[in-house]
């Protein structure tokens, strides 16, 4: 019988002789065992009784009264050796079902399979997502993302929310967009900073605004750095982590966010009869986000602010879409199909025949950036291919060009046959030689 005991029943033998003996008290006992002083009166009746065997279940050892027959197991175990090896357990249970009527859970084939050694289990892989603390401190990460949805309702035109929402306190940014591309996402970035600062790391997908797979360049890779795009290099000027997330779920604080949004926006704009951008972000920063502040925030773990200050960063200049281009001999620059003159008054020792930068800027403006100065340009016509005349004709400079060669004379020694020392193409008559 004692190896029918389990261990909590064993640890139970001690205190009822604790209590035979004197030494413990039948409701100190019940606060030991953690049980009521009725139950507890009962279990050292049946002990007093019966001894060892008192304390082990009265159905111990017995067989259900719901277990299958051993003529159905023979003649199941029949069939799965002969018409279904190899089968798997939920196959066969369906087959013997269907074809000799004995109705088997899978499970219980699967059991049988397994002594019989018809089937070898396998270790069930369970996927679990643990849930990550929040960052302790304002500022230590920011999750980022965008979404689309039928924010008007079909009132208005389209509009995508993108939203960053800092990892320890769910403080939110968000603005509607009228798409989700490296403009709009440089301009929410922007209005981030302006607003906060600069975190310190920024969680988003591995959309193609944010990561490339594209190969780097020749000049990134003698500079020894990978391929990268317009955020991930505005993000390294200025100092910000960019951490990729390889499943909606890795950002979830952000992914709940738009759920919130979803729900409780759609119903605001109906309302307040919203059906417009620039109404929907006036409705956000007047109403929406102070409402979520007072709401759905949280308490940092630490009071510690980690947002940097954007003093010293000229945001738009490195928010905005930077361009390599060479200065040509003439001073010209082609960038998108148009040629670029530099101004007479800009040139400088240095200028041609090296980089510049050309800066699409979030406001339309274009701007060409010489080391750090910018020059100022203004677009002119391409020359034509018949005419010779250059585009540096109009500040008055001329390439240097390869000097007219001489033609000689009709009287030059040159041209007179008793003169030459050598033959065009002809071989001499060496027979009178011989």
């Amino acid at each position: 019988m004692e190896l029918l005991m389990s261990q909590k029943e064993r640890d139970r033998i001690r205190v009822l002789e604790e209590i035979a003996a004197g030494r413990l008290k039948q409701w100190q006992a019940a606060e030991v065992l953690r049980l009521s002083t009725r139950q507890l009166r009962r279990i050292a009746k049946r002990y007093r009784a019966d001894g060892d065997r008192g304390l082990v279940h009265g159905l111990r050892g017995r067989q259900s009264n719901r277990k299958i027959g051993g003529e159905v197991k023979k003649t199941a175990l029949k069939h799965l050796r002969n018409e279904y090896r190899g089968f798997g357990p939920t196959l066969a249970a369906e087959k013997l079902l269907e074809r000799q009527s004995i109705c088997l859970s899978r499970e219980t084939v699967r059991q049988w399979m397994m002594a019989d050694g018809l089937w070898k289990g396998r270790k069930q892989r369970i996927k679990h997502h643990s849930w990550r603390p929040r960052r302790s401190c304002f500022g230590e990460l920011v999750q980022m993302d965008s979404s689309i949805h039928d924010w008007f309702e079909g009132r208005g035109e389209k509009a995508w929310l993108i939203s960053m929402i800092d990892d320890a306190t769910s403080r939110p940014y968000m603005r509607f967009f009228p798409a989700d591309s490296t403009e709009t996402n440089m301009a929410a970035i922007r209005g981030y900073i302006r607003r906060h600062g600069r975190p310190l790391a920024i969680y988003a997908d591995k959309a193609s605004h944010f990561r490339t797979t594209r190969k780097a360049s020749l000049e990134e890779q003698l500079r020894g750095t990978p391929a990268l795009t317009q955020i991930q290099r505005a993000l390294e000027e200025l100092g910000i982590e960019y951490i990729s997330a390889n499943s909606p779920q890795a950002k979830g604080r952000v992914e709940r966010c738009f759920g919130t949004a979803q729900d409780r926006l759609v119903k605001e704009f109906r309302l307040n009869g919203i059906s417009t951008i620039a109404q929907a972000n006036e409705f956000l920063k007047k109403k929406f986000i102070p409402m979520w502040n007072l709401k759905f925030t949280a308490k940092p773990a630490t009071p510690a602010n980690l947002h940097r200050s954007r003093k010293g960063f000229d945001l738009e200049a490195i928010l905005s879409r930077q361009h390599t281009r060479t200065v040509a001999k003439d001073y010209t620059i082609s960038f998108q199909n148009q040629l670029l003159l530099i101004h007479r008054k800009e040139i400088i020792a240095g200028l041609r025949g090296s980089k510049v930068i050309m800066e699409q800027r979030l406001d339309g403006s274009l701007r060409m950036r010489w080391r750090t100065r910018y020059l100022k340009f203004e677009p002119i016509e391409r020359p034509h291919k018949t005419t010779k005349k250059k585009a540096g004709d109009a500040l008055g400079l001329r390439p240097k060009t390869s000097p007219t060669k001489h033609k000689p004379g009709p009287d030059h020694p040159w041209r007179q046959p008793h003169t030459r020392t050598f033959l065009f193409g002809r071989k001499e008559d060496i027979s009178t030689l011989r």
